[in-house]
């Protein structure tokens, strides 16, 4: 039976008020039962063992130093009674999963002031299914003010030795992100559970585009462990940019033509709150606000690739993911019709698109991905990518669409991902190639995307692991009749392309570059939830 089924509503805030007195304990839910670590228990030091009631037992209860184990204590009955050693059988929660702990009281009009003390609440991380992680409570019910004192003593001690744990946080919202919902996305699900769990927030609300890369230009951040981004992918992506871009200059380098970028310095968070979340869904594995708020409280960190895009030897932007072609002209044709609801203009979009489906005349040079240890090694201490021993190549025609991700891209319509066989740090990008083709037949590649058929499996879709990419379009004109419609989607001699959802327009060559594991996010990575890893250790 599950902790939530419990109906009294008690405040565990310590010092706070609570409404109503539990009549009876909840029982513990079932990701907390018996696993083979306990043959590892008899190996750690004990640090405290008392009695608490838990649930509608007295347990006896070991707090340990990596977890707290209790058994039910139950009258001597004979050796082999297989009903008594279940009921027996020994509990534990790791330390690691909790995050809060306050002292539980009963409020009433006779003691306005203490109250009755009640024991000790536990707040914690679990796992849920679909890479999801969700918060519960442990109650351990002791009314001796003495004895409660000493565990609650002990928990804070061991709560404040995790160093990746956030303890003040910058947050920038986006009040505009997805039918201006990202407000009340944060006061409703990530404030309350950021309060719970004792950390100090500065927020500062967006008021127009490129405010956030403003604010992180000049902005004092000595006081704070993270910054945290409550929007979408537009909003995400400027954050990440202007704390590489505060990074570079703290370091006295050159902003406007960086060959080897340094790591940002603050980690970033993000809480999806945006028409697409397609960063934190790749982050997490699962765009859920609980799941992204509980990441960054218990400190969970994952260093992830990020591009450098440049023309003409100088930087337009950090980012983590591109799409030119249709993919840039879907965007640009979407930005006309901001007046529409997020999900309409992306549908118009892409319609008028492809009724309008158009091949870019291009030059696209690229170097593959080298995972030798040697040549991995040379660039992780900083040397250049691209030098006279790397083989460059090259490949030209006409191309409806070009991606070069160095993530998963995980969204609402591709569940797998655009780039499936992308990772977030393995130190490479996947250069996706469709080239033109008939309408029908490119449409049959998109609706592959949210189905489990392999989407590349067509002769006219290339795909390329890579760590460089120079895109040249040669002109302008496509295949399309030019007495055709004006076209929509580019300002005169500039291209657009799909930056992280961000429409950038450019004239002439773009090169994106990958650089390994260049920035903090708070998050676990898919194969971790999925190893049931919860917790990272310190980087």
């Amino acid at each position: 039976m599950p902790w939530r089924r419990r109906r009294n509503r008690v405040s565990a805030l310590e010092g706070g008020r609570e409404e109503e007195a539990p009549p009876k304990a909840a029982a513990v839910p079932s990701a907390l039962l018996t696993s083979p670590q306990q043959t590892e228990a008899a190996a750690e030091r004990i640090l405290l063992r008392g009695i608490f009631e838990i649930g509608r037992d007295s347990c006896d209860v070991v707090l340990s130093e990596r977890a707290l184990r209790w058994r039910p204590i139950q009258p001597e009955r004979p050796a082999g009674d297989s009903q008594y050693d279940l009921l027996c059988k020994e509990e534990f929660i790791e330390l690691k999963d909790i995050f809060s702990v306050k002292l539980k009281r009963r409020w009433s009009v006779k003691q306005p002031r203490s109250g009755t003390l009640l024991g000790i609440t536990l707040f914690i991380c679990l796992k849920k299914e679909q890479n999801k992680l969700k918060n519960s409570t442990l109650d351990l019910i002791n009314l001796s003010e003495d004895h409660c004192d000493i565990w609650f003593r002990q928990f804070k001690k061991i709560l404040a030795g995790f160093p990746n744990r956030p303890k003040s946080l910058k947050i920038l919202l986006n009040p505009q992100s997805h039918k201006k919902e990202a407000t009340q996305v944060y006061y409703q699900k990530v404030e309350p559970l950021l309060k719970l769990a004792g950390i100090k927030t500065d927020v500062t609300v967006m008021e127009y585009e490129g405010h956030a890369l403003s604010l992180l230009k000049e902005c004092e951040l000595q006081g704070f462990d993270g910054v945290v981004c409550v929007g979408g992918d537009g909003s995400a992506s400027e954050v990440a940019h202007a704390l590489l871009l505060r990074a570079q200059k703290n370091a006295g380098m050159e902003t406007d033509r960086i060959l080897i970028p340094v790591r940002a310095q603050l980690p970033l968070g993000l809480i999806p709150a945006g028409s697409t979340n397609v960063l934190a869904h790749s982050l997490h594995g699962v765009p859920h606000v609980i799941t992204a708020t509980l990441h960054i409280i218990m400190g969970h960190i994952e260093l992830v690739d990020v591009c450098t895009f440049s023309t003409a030897g100088k930087l337009l932007r950090f980012g983590f993911s591109a799409m030119f072609g249709f993919g840039g002209r879907t965007l640009a044709l979407a930005e006309k019709y901001r007046w529409m609801s997020p999900n309409q203009r992306r549908d118009f979009a892409v319609v008028k698109a492809l009724a309008k489906l158009k091949a870019e005349d291009c030059e696209i040079s690229f170097l593959p991905f080298n995972s030798s240890d040697d040549v991995q090694e040379r660039r992780a201490q900083g040397s250049p990518k691209s030098d006279c021993n790397d083989q460059w190549q090259m490949i030209q025609g006409q191309f409806l669409n070009v991606s070069i991700m160095a993530i998963p891209c995980l969204c609402s319509v591709a569940p797998r991902g655009l780039a499936p066989n992308t990772r977030l740090n393995n130190g490479s990008m996947a250069l996706i190639i469709a080239r033109n083709t008939s309408r029908p037949e490119f449409i049959k590649h998109l609706k592959r995307y949210a189905s489990v058929k392999n989407q590349f499996n067509f002769p006219f879709v290339e795909t390329y692991t890579v760590e460089e990419v120079k895109v040249h379009p040669r002109n302008n004109t496509g295949v399309y009749d030019p007495e055709e419609e004006e076209d929509e989607t580019a300002s005169e001699n500039c291209f657009p392309w799909n930056v992280d959802g961000d429409l950038m327009e450019v004239a002439s060559e773009v090169h994106i570059r990958l650089h390994p594991r260049l920035i903090s996010l708070y998050g676990g990575s898919m194969e971790e939830i999925n190893d049931s890893k919860v917790t990272r250790e310190t980087i």
